[in-house]
């Protein structure tokens, strides 16, 4: 029987998890990617600040399952630890061997195109480069080159070298300018805010998000067929669906709101978000069930499926948000998706041990253990050997 003892909690059992109809194929009437957490080498010396060392077979087993849902993985982006921890050698690495991947069994993929190589080692937040902005330029053209040629389409990550270095509206503008057409495909843009890295305050050149929101606008009314969309991680719903309703018809805007991704992606009758989250990692089988519910017109089985994942990802995006990637990885641990609980730079520090408590009961609320006696036994074994005992 899966029942464990939790520290301020006492006795709980866990539940058998209800069966998904799980698909195979992807959603038709939302674009969805999940954004892929990386598997560390539990052997590897993975201490802050030390270049990262990763279990290939597990890391890219992880993106396959995805795939096998039906789900597109966005990969080498901040849930796979860039910008703290992951350097530029693995994140190359990584991006050229998921592309292999994803051809090989026609699976789609989008990869992050920053400028992390000008600091590496990037294991820090504060780690802001002194480059030009001529550099900054060519450090994103060197990682577009690389992400083409891996065959996955282009995301245009927001970059903290960018922001240091731009002195207004007009810098943001005339680098993504040369990005945009030289990309051989159209590329899907990136807006962090600043609770996920707190280096890209005051992004597109203003902390005014209305001056911020009209840049972004311009630089896509410019650009007609060559932006396939736009990722938005503000935690803002309503500021999103305005910017969603700004856009020129066919243009996305993918929702990386994980408060709030229920009813964006719902949508209402003037349209919808389509979504590239990092919540999808932890809760894979429930969104790809709950888009292809969608697919049929079923509202009802939608919100049945991802509702109760909502406490969850609330809890996992808690602040410090940049954390959550300790607690997505916890679950994948816990889930039976990887070995250990082992992250590049020592990240499994990141986030407590009540934190964790927490996140096992949401996920366990949420049903998305798919083995309880697994997780219970990996729980007891992470609480021992953090000092606690029943």
């Amino acid at each position: 029987m899966a029942e464990l003892d939790l520290p301020g909690h006492g006795r709980l059992r866990l539940r058998e998890p209800a069966p998904l109809d799980l698909p195979a194929h992807p959603p038709a009437s939302r674009t969805a990617f999940a954004a892929a957490h990386v598997v560390a080498d539990p052997l590897g010396a993975n201490a802050a600040g030390a270049p990262a060392a990763l279990d290939w077979d597990a890391t890219l087993a992880f993106r396959h399952r995805l795939w096998s849902l039906g789900l597109g993985v966005a990969d080498a982006m901040d849930t796979a630890q860039r910008g703290m921890g992951l350097d530029w050698a693995a994140t190359r690495e990584l991006i050229t061997r998921s592309g292999a991947a994803a051809r090989a069994v026609g699976g789609r993929l989008a990869c992050g195109v920053g400028t992390d190589q000008l600091t590496d080692p990037a294991s820090s937040l504060s780690d802001i480069t002194a480059a030009a902005l001529s550099e900054v330029a060519d450090a994103y053209e060197a990682q577009l080159a690389v992400v083409e040629a891996a065959g996955a389409q282009p995301v245009l990550m927001a970059s903290r070298a960018l922001n240091s270095r731009a002195r207004g509206p007009e810098d943001f503008l005339r680098v993504y300018d040369g990005l945009i057409r030289q990309s051989a495909r159209p590329v899907i843009l990136h807006w962090l805010g600043a609770a996920f890295d707190p280096a890209l305050a005051g992004y597109w050149g203003s902390a005014d998000l209305d001056a911020a929101t009209d840049t972004v606008l311009t630089l896509i009314r410019e650009h007609p067929g060559r932006i396939d969309g736009i990722k938005v991680s503000l935690l803002d719903a309503d500021r999103e669906i305005a910017l969603r309703r700004a856009l020129p018809a066919g243009v996305r805007l993918y929702t990386g709101d994980d408060f709030h991704y229920l009813e964006l992606i719902k949508g209402d009758e003037l349209g919808h978000s389509d979504a590239l989250l990092g919540v999808f990692d932890p809760i894979a089988g429930h969104a790809a069930a709950a888009l292809h519910a969608l697919d049929a017109g079923d509202t009802a089985r939608y919100d049945a499926l991802l509702g109760p994942t909502l406490p969850l990802a609330r809890h996992l995006f808690a602040a410090p948000t940049y954390q959550y990637k300790t607690g997505v990885v916890f679950l994948a641990y816990l889930a039976g998706h990887q070995e250990h609980f082992t992250m590049v730079a020592g990240a499994q520090s990141g986030r407590s041990v009540p934190h964790l408590v927490e996140l096992l009961r949401l996920a366990d609320a949420a049903g998305v253990l798919p083995d309880p006696e697994l997780a219970a036994d990996r729980m007891r074994r992470y609480l021992a050997l953090a000092g606690w005992s029943a």
